[in-house]
């Protein structure tokens, strides 16, 4: 992998995501090996915003290492709230820490954060931006069931907002697959990326409706229709019911389809999904640690460039 930082998919060539997810199946397949690997690193974790899986996954991760972590904690009890700037928090963490790892409100932060420190910077979501991380995990939860060549992928929910689906449709434009775009018009994907996937020679479908192509697709990546950004509560209400799937709607699907979510769902996947063959969005979390444990040591141990 040859990188300082993480912090777009875009920048993550084929090589790039083969090579850390063929250490995620080492990881997998013999853990004792890595074991105490980087007994005596710091991992800084920097979350200006909340996060329960990839927070909590990274920490996993460096332990099982053998790293330590240290965390800023709340920003209300840090000093991000008397006014000091990200420039300058990252610049102090720098002197504590082998690497950061960056979860801000606003998009480009984790860019600019990596610019003024030496140390590698990953990006753990970055507004409405990146997910990086979370992409690399996801891709692992796929290829361990279908491969990555060869596939058609939807992608469902908020597109407009979501993150995570940014960063998997341009890492996929790295394989053989047809991605279909399930949403409501006002929560299309932002021009930018639909620009970005058609200059990559990209295979795009829009729909509105999943229905017509649920019978086609190898995987169904469902993500939350992000209530905060709706000005009005019941229209809200009325999108977020139209992209809700049971286990009666994926009676019409393939068999072998497999159904992920980045995780936290409110209503948008049933609980009588849990009980299917297709559901795979715990096994997806779980997947976090070793992608995660493959990641910090491809950076931490000389791999990039």
């Amino acid at each position: 992998m040859r990188q300082d930082h993480l912090i777009t998919a875009t920048q993550l060539s084929r090589p790039d995501i083969e090579a850390v997810l063929d250490r995620a199946r080492e990881i997998d397949g013999s853990r004792e090996a890595f074991e105490q690997r980087y007994s005596g690193s710091v991992l800084a974790l920097c979350f200006f915003e909340p996060s329960t899986r990839t927070k909590m996954s990274f920490e996993t991760a460096a332990k099982r290492l053998g790293a330590e972590t240290i965390d800023m904690g709340s920003i209300e009890s840090s000093s991000v709230k008397k006014g000091e700037s990200l420039a300058d928090t990252v610049r102090v963490i720098e002197g504590y820490a082998d690497a950061l790892v960056l979860r801000h409100p606003s998009e480009g932060s984790a860019k600019m954060a990596s610019e003024f420190v030496d140390v590698p910077v990953i990006n753990a979501g970055d507004g409405a931006g990146q997910h990086p991380s979370q992409t690399l995990l996801d891709l692992h939860t796929i290829r361990e069931r279908h491969g990555l060549d060869d596939l058609t992928i939807g992608i469902m929910g908020d597109l407009k907002y979501g993150r995570t689906v940014h960063s998997l449709a341009s890492a996929l434009t790295n394989f053989d697959a047809t991605q279909h775009f399930i949403s409501p018009e006002s929560l299309r994907l932002p021009r930018s990326v639909r620009f970005d996937l058609h200059e990559s020679g990209a295979q795009v479908r829009e729909h509105t409706e999943l229905d017509a192509v649920l019978p086609e697709l190898d995987v169904l990546y469902v993500t939350r229709i992000q209530r905060e950004r709706f000005p009005d509560e019941n229209e809200y209400h009325q999108i977020a019911g139209e992209y809700r799937i049971d286990a009666d709607t994926l009676s019409a699907a393939d068999p072998d389809l497999t159904v992920m979510h980045p995780l936290p769902r409110v209503d948008e996947i049933a609980a009588d999904v849990d009980e299917t063959s297709h559901a795979r969005y715990f096994e997806q979390a779980h997947n976090g640690v070793p992608v995660r444990m493959a990641l910090l040591d491809m950076l931490l141990g000389g791999d990039a460039a």
